[in-house]
């Protein structure tokens, strides 16, 4: 009978496919005055970060063992095509939807794209069509669960993966998106800044790598072979090629916000690269191309949240702080037997909350007119220890939240291969294709 629920589902959303036209259209109000070049603008930062994803599926699939690359690389990539569809049913409104309490958006405001075209706007964005934002915002919710897949590579039953994946779309993601970004979300009425995804992207995924880590366990082999480093370096090019769009992209505008978003993005990658180098040496150990590619990616997840708050110099700061701390916690989790395969918390968790907190300490009103009170290096506490508290209960809401929802998926169909299939790889297993 399992086999049969996904091709239910593929055939209730062509029923409502039918149902709900696409030529549904929102002619209500004067015709916005979309500018042309955010227009232009959007639609390279949506292209951009979608290209992220497949950067993500190499950065990751040249870190696993050889025997793993393939189902590693289509963990990152079932998310493309698995959350797009959510999104367009109803995943949307969840995010950005009408706001039910400021905890999560109603699931009937845009359900299957009702009214996103013709005249309709984002209120926060009115340059350029809603339908815009909502496929923007859509290459972020793809890439959110595909970070997990780090933490439990090498061990997982694909097609829990999946039910998983779209559990945490609908019960994780989709809520924080609302509190942070939504006007009337919770944590934006609080104050709380996330330019970009520090929150909901990088610690939601960072702490549900850590639950899924621990509830997985550990590999009967966790020997650590790279098959291609060289995958691991064009990750990292494409992952920082498509982070402008991420980042610069957040401005919502083609304005001087999304030249300093870029700038800063720049900056802190380029400080974490060369700080895990040289912190690497400062240890004794070699230069590798493994750390410079792991710390530009852990600066550019820590400038994420900060990017269109901070001046360049404290986006270096950033970059700097961010490789140093989240190294030490490579080297701490080590000595654990905490087996995050490819290190997800310490670099994408850890990382993200660094970045937040580093936005509470750098923020300026100067950089951007959102921030209404100065971080905690200009002498005020008050944003500081807002970005705390969010910190906080973020942390205890993705990792609690994620733990149930494993729990959830393994009764529903066991998360772990067997130990036969482990040896054998999950290439042949899950699959039945080799590299």
């Amino acid at each position: 009978m399992k086999r049969y629920i996904p091709f239910l589902f593929l055939l209730v959303v062509l029923v409502l496919s039918f149902l709900f036209p696409s030529v549904q259209l929102d002619t209500s109000g004067p015709a916005p005055k979309f500018n042309s070049g955010d227009v232009a603008w959007m639609l390279i930062s949506t292209a951009l970060v979608l290209i992220m994803t497949p950067g993500l599926a190499f950065f990751y699939g040249g870190m696993v063992n050889k025997k793993n690359v393939i189902s590693t690389m289509l963990q990152s990539l079932i998310c493309m095509v698995i959350i797009t569809v959510i999104w367009m049913v109803f995943g949307f409104s969840l995010a950005f939807g009408d706001s039910i309490g400021g905890f999560i958006g109603n699931p009937a405001t845009f359900f299957m794209m009702k009214g996103m075209l013709g005249n309709a706007v984002w209120k926060p964005a009115p340059t350029f069509p809603l339908l815009l934002f909502a496929m923007y915002q859509l290459k972020f919710a793809i890439i959110t669960p595909a970070l997990i897949t780090g933490a439990f590579a090498e061990r997982i039953r694909f097609n829990s993966y999946i039910v998983f994946l779209i559990l945490f779309s609908i019960f994780i993601y989709s809520p924080l998106a609302h509190c942070t970004w939504h006007p009337d979300g919770y944590l934006f009425k609080k104050g709380v800044l996330d330019f970009a995804g520090g929150t909901v992207v990088h610690m939601s995924a960072g702490w549900a790598a850590l639950a899924s880590a621990l509830y997985l366990k550990g590999r009967n082999q966790a020997n650590h072979a790279p098959a291609r480093i060289t995958y691991v370096i064009i990750g990292t090019g494409l992952l920082w090629f498509g982070w402008f769009g991420f980042n610069a992209g957040s401005a919502m505008a083609a304005t001087s916000l999304a030249v300093t978003a870029m700038a800063t993005t720049t900056a802190a990658a380029s400080a974490a690269g060369v700080s895990w180098v040289f912190f690497d040496i400062l240890r004794g150990r070699k230069p590798s191309a493994m750390g410079t590619c792991i710390g530009s990616v852990v600066g550019l997840v820590a400038i994420t949240p900060a990017a269109g708050f901070v001046t360049v110099p404290h986006a270096l700061a950033i970059g700097i702080i961010s490789a140093v701390v989240s190294n030490l916690m490579v080297e701490w989790r080590t000595r654990t037997k905490i087996d995050d395969t490819l290190d997800v918390f310490p670099c994408h968790g850890v990382g993200g909350m660094v970045g937040m907190l580093l936005t509470g300490v750098f923020a300026h009103k100067n950089v951007n007119a959102a921030v209404t009170d100065n971080g905690l290096f200009f002498g005020e506490t008050k944003l500081f220890l807002t970005q705390l508290l969010a910190l906080i209960a973020v942390s205890v809401f993705a990792f609690f939240g994620s733990m149930l929802l494993l729990k959830i998926t393994d009764l529903i169909t066991p998360l772990r291969v067997s130990a036969e299939d482990e040896t054998v790889g999950l290439d042949i297993s899950q699959h039945g294709e080799r590299l």
